[in-house]
Order: structure tokens, then sequence, then C-alpha cells
């Protein structure tokens, strides 16, 4: 396991005062993944998100070679002999005078195992569908509903109509097949990795315009993100059903795709 925090900048492990370059980058994007005994779910999907982020924002491909090398090297997965380690890794692709990619590995965290409670807020994010650095507004909402007792904040258009958390997608499962809001938000990895299951196991998945009083009407609704799959039992003052059965066949779903080695496609 990662037990402390390690940083590479472009291939090469960063010392000390490079590491500012993460806090002065103030345009780019990033994916995050977690890793165990040195896999991750979805590689190939991580570096297509980023590279489609890359040439939206830079007009310029992406150097997938030294992204792989980069995690590699901030795993550790270079040495001889290479260790294996469970960590939460972070790729970002940022511009501080030129074009950086910038990746750190922290300890692992795992999924919540009880279900989230949400708060509902008016709020959408900037371009969507891009996981990109301008995090401020999630982050201050995620603390400010942590203070007032919920897990996660629930993003909503004035309208009310629900486009995913803060940090998270929200999915919603009827007995029968999986509903993800119709609104502009970012197709999460474990978003797409769960639809890859829903897909192999002959389960349909549907957008539909959702409404946090429609959330009531479905067997579960649960949270998907870098961490895995969890429950939501509460949005706002509304109490939802949370069907143990369907949960574990919706976890099932997504962790059912492979781990994969880190190495270059």
């Amino acid at each position: 396991m990662i037990d402390i925090e390690r940083t590479v900048i472009d291939g090469r492990l960063a010392e000390a005062p490079e590491v500012t370059l993460a806090v002065s980058a103030r345009y780019g994007h990033f994916t995050a993944m977690q890793v165990r005994q040195g896999r991750v779910r979805g590689l190939d999907r991580h570096l297509d998100r980023l590279d489609r982020a890359t040439e939206e924002l830079f007009g310029r491909p992406l150097d997938r070679g030294l992204v792989v090398d980069s995690i590699r090297s901030a795993l550790g997965l270079d040495r001889r002999p290479a260790v294996a380690p469970d960590a939460s890794v972070r790729v970002y692709v940022c511009e501080v005078a030129r074009l950086h990619v910038l990746v750190t590995a922290k300890p692992p965290v795992e999924v919540a195992t009880t279900p989230r409670s949400l708060k509902s807020v008016r709020y959408q994010r900037f371009l969507p569908h891009v996981k990109h650095l301008g995090g401020f507004p999630q982050g201050y909402l995620g603390r400010k509903v942590q203070a007032e007792g919920f897990d996660e904040a629930l993003l909503t258009a004035d309208d009310g109509v629900i486009s995913e958390g803060s940090i998270t997608n929200l999915g919603c499962f009827d007995g029968t097949r999986v509903i993800w809001p119709d609104a502009p938000m970012l197709h999460g990895i474990t978003m797409q990795l769960m639809e890859a299951g829903l897909t192999q196991a002959g389960v349909p998945y549907e957008s539909r315009v959702l409404r946090v009083a429609d959330l009531a009407d479905f067997e579960t609704v649960f949270l998907t993100n870098s961490h895995g799959v969890v429950a939501v039992g509460q949005v706002d003052d509304l109490t939802l059903k949370v069907d143990e059965a369907a949960m574990g066949r919706l976890i099932g779903y997504f962790e059912g795709m492979p781990w994969e080695e880190i190495h270059h496609s």
C-alpha cells in the first residue's frame, strides 16, 4: 500500500519544490482511479478521457506513453524488484508555462459501505463533460452540505432537474433497468464500467429527466465514482428505499469488470 504521497512530473519523481506545480496549475484536467496490486479498472477509458480533454482544452494529442510511464513511476512499478501497491492515483494534464503530466499516488480509499445522504443544491458545472481543474465550487458545496450532516451534494438546475453529484454520478434502478439523469454531466469512468457490465448482463440502461421527488419511485438509488458504487438512503428530507439484493447486483456489474496491468496499450 502507498503510505505516503508521491508526485511524478513528466515521468520523473518530483522534488519538494516542484510539487508547487500542482498548486500553481489553474488550467487543465484530470482523472482519478483506484489501484489494487498495481492494477486498475478501465485504464484505456482513463487514457481516452485524458486524450479527448487534452485535444479539447489544448488543441493537441496526449502523450499516452508519458502518462503510463508517470503512473508506473508514481506507484514504483518501474523499480526492480517491482512493487504492486494499492493506491489512489490522480493524473493531471495542466499548463504552467508549458504542458505537463503530473501524477500523484496516495493511500487507497475504499468505497463507503452504508447508504449515503445527499442534499440538493442548485449548481451546474462549466464544461460538465470535462473533468477539469475548476473544482472550487464543487469543493465548497461538498464541504457545506457535509457541515449540515450530509455526505454529498446533488447538483440540480434551477428547475430542479438532477445532473450529478459534486464528485459522483447518480443512477437509479427500477428492478429492470438503470436510469441515469438526462442532463449535462460528466460521463464518469465507473459509470462507463457499470454500463459495460450492464450490457454484458443484458440489463438495459437509459437516460431520463429526473427530479428529487422522482427518486422515491425506484427500488434503489446509487452513486458511482472512482471509489466504487454505493447506495443512497436519503436526499434532502426524502428517505429512499434501499433494496440490498438490487444493490448487490449493481455493485456486481461494476466489480465484474477486470483489473488491468498498467502498461502501454
